[in-house]
């Protein structure tokens, strides 16, 4: 797996950030050249890429920043494992929606990051191969942005998440029945005909927010909205619950891409 942390600036927010992408690369297995089931000859290993990868946009939570996904959890074996690239940006506690102080960080999520990204590596930009998803605050930005435009994920998903945003005081009118409130954006999206992708939401039995996310499920389920709901016990909010989430969800995503027919590799 190549990580690159990546320190750019960005014109959306006019200040310089953080991004952080992994993307697939040669394995240890792959550079010894091993005989790979099923193959007669072995696998020359090579830094050419044949194909764009499919990628997953994954917000964090609440203090968080770029780096905490990937030194918590195992997400780069997950990736590499699966061929798939991940990028992560830094949410700034700003629930990835425009706040009062002018940041338009609603546009830099949805418009400049996956810009940026797609342009400067080998990742696709094609909707049916790119997703998004996150934890608690991460898990709202990945409702919000993926319920808003649900035309461009294959699928969306969220893992304890803050169903119920935080943020600035004066936007809390918007938080029941406006465009901030998961409730009314989800009545609202699945109400105008508009197509969303599958959701896989999931929470620990003990989590703070299991009853908020309970809820939630129940209104998305009498919209008609396709979702997947994992319910486990034993955990409350935190990274070991976490790191299970993202690695189920990866397994779970619908994939048309090209690696996804080689399966999970060996690393």
């Amino acid at each position: 797996m190549a990580k690159l942390v990546c320190n750019v600036i960005s014109y959306t927010l006019q200040r310089t950030v953080d991004i952080t992408v992994i993307v697939p690369s040669v394995t240890i297995p792959e550079s010894m050249q091993m005989k790979m089931p099923g193959a007669e000859e072995p696998v020359k290993p090579t830094h050419q890429i044949k194909e764009k990868y499919p990628v997953l946009y994954l917000l964090h939570g609440f203090g968080n920043n770029h780096a905490q996904w990937s030194g918590y959890t195992s997400l780069e074996l997950y990736a590499e494992e699966r061929n798939i690239a991940v990028v992560m940006i830094s949410g700034e506690n700003k629930f990835y929606h425009d706040t009062l102080d002018g940041d338009a960080f609603f546009d830099f999520v949805a418009k400049e990051v996956p810009e940026f990204v797609t342009n400067y590596f080998p990742i696709s930009a094609e909707p049916e191969h790119s997703y998004i998803a996150g934890l608690s605050m991460g898990g709202y930005g990945a409702l919000l942005h993926g319920l808003s435009n649900p035309e461009r994920f294959a699928a969306i998903g969220s893992f304890s998440g803050a169903v119920m945003s935080g943020g600035d005081p004066e936007k809390m009118k918007e938080l029941v029945d406006g465009p901030l409130d998961m409730k009314w954006l989800a009545k609202k999206t699945l109400s105008d005909g508009r197509k969303v992708p599958p959701l896989y939401i999931t929470c620990g039995e003990d989590d703070f927010l299991y009853q908020t996310n309970v809820e939630f499920i129940e209104l998305l389920r009498e919209n008609g909205a396709e979702v997947t709901w994992v319910s486990v016990p034993g955990y409350t909010h935190e990274w070991r619950f976490w790191n299970l989430a993202v690695e189920e969800f990866l397994k779970w995503i619908p994939r048309t891409d090209g690696y996804a027919k080689l399966g999970a590799r060996k690393i």
